[in-house]
């Protein structure tokens, strides 16, 4: 089968894999439908995830088809379309229990799928533990519609969650990528009064725009100033930084009132520093980590629904033998691209 593989720092290739078997007899494998390319996979590319191990299939944004399941399997079947979880985990561990599956301790347990184990931007993906893993997929949601439930949006909506967001607030997002506008998408059904929403690049402040009229927008050069004259305690009450900047970790905390949640969603690339001695008497709380993605059935539930459309992210599509060009655009953040959708065999 077609794999893209993580050879080295800044080599992916094209290979010609074996398709996965079963391993364990809480396995299954799933045929890929769709895939996507996450910001995490050019991490990975670009050497800032130390734990990726070199030979893997990368990849863990994915929707696709139960082929196969292992015998202690029982929420899905051969059949099921199924969106697949950015995390590995047991379910039964002290973390797990306590809904901090990002923080799994099986070995596998956490960001494994194309990280430390075999990916989904391949045809056929092996996914442990799979009654956790796997989501199935309500009669009338499509893929693209499923496509990003195990990861940017289930990012975002452990951010909503995280922050503790209440109608009587204004919330600050710093970043309109692909996963700041799943964060916005589930701070709006928590209905604050006011979102603002700081991006530098004008090609997604009119994104912005133009899919959400309501939000107000602003750039990083007159965030403070601007996030100021829109709240009423000089402050945002919640800021969620999403974009991964040096300048827009200082920014979040700038933007907050005194006792403000700051919750940090964003993966960086280098340590950042928190300069004590300047926000002395803001008494923040920093709210940090990786996306505790245990509640994808919910996300799916409200998707059927109506209350969530991550679809106009889709701005491009590429077959996956293809996948090369598809990363080299998603990389250069031309054409106005934000999210590319990689096709697999059918």
């Amino acid at each position: 089968m077609l794999a893209y593989t993580y050879i080295k720092q800044g080599d992916f290739r094209l290979l010609d894999k074996p398709k996965p078997v079963l391993k364990d007899e809480r396995d299954a494998i799933v045929r890929v439908t769709l895939g996507s390319i996450c910001t995490s996979d050019l991490h990975i590319k670009h050497g800032s995830v130390p734990r990726a191990v070199p030979g893997i299939t990368v990849g863990h944004e994915m929707v696709g088809v139960v082929e196969q399941v292992g015998s202690a399997v029982a929420g899905v079947r051969p059949g099921d379309r199924v969106a697949v979880n950015v995390e590995t985990f047991c379910g039964e561990c002290f973390f797990c229990r306590h809904g901090f599956v990002n923080n799994c301790t099986d070995p596998d347990g956490g960001w494994a799928l194309g990280c430390r184990i075999d990916g989904g931007q391949a045809e056929y993906v092996r996914v442990p533990h799979a009654d956790q893993g796997l989501s199935r997929i309500p009669d009338g949601v499509s893929d693209e519609q499923a496509l990003f439930v195990g990861d940017v949006l289930a990012t975002g909506f452990w951010a909503a969650r995280i922050s503790e967001l209440s109608p009587e607030d204004t919330v600050l997002i710093i970043g309109a990528g692909p996963t700041g506008i799943c964060a916005l998408l589930c701070a709006m059904l928590k209905h604050p009064r006011r979102i603002i929403v700081c991006e530098k690049s004008p090609e997604r402040r009119q994104f912005v725009q133009a899919h959400y009229p309501d939000v107000l927008l602003t750039t990083p050069e007159e965030c403070l100033e601007f996030v100021r004259a829109h709240s009423g305690h000089g402050g945002a009450d919640r800021v969620m930084e999403v974009a991964g900047g040096d300048e827009t970790f200082h920014l979040a905390w700038q933007c907050a009132r005194p006792n403000a949640i700051v919750t940090i969603v964003a993966m960086y690339d280098r340590p950042q520093v928190l300069p004590l001695p300047d926000m002395y008497g803001k008494n923040l709380i920093f709210k940090t980590g990786g996306v505790d993605g245990c509640d994808c059935a919910e996300i799916l539930r409200l998707i059927a629904e109506g209350q969530i459309d991550t679809t106009p992210l889709i701005t491009h599509r590429y077959p996956l033998n293809r996948i090369e060009e598809a990363y080299q655009l998603f990389e250069s953040k031309a054409d106005g691209v934000m999210k590319v959708a990689i096709e697999g065999i059918r």
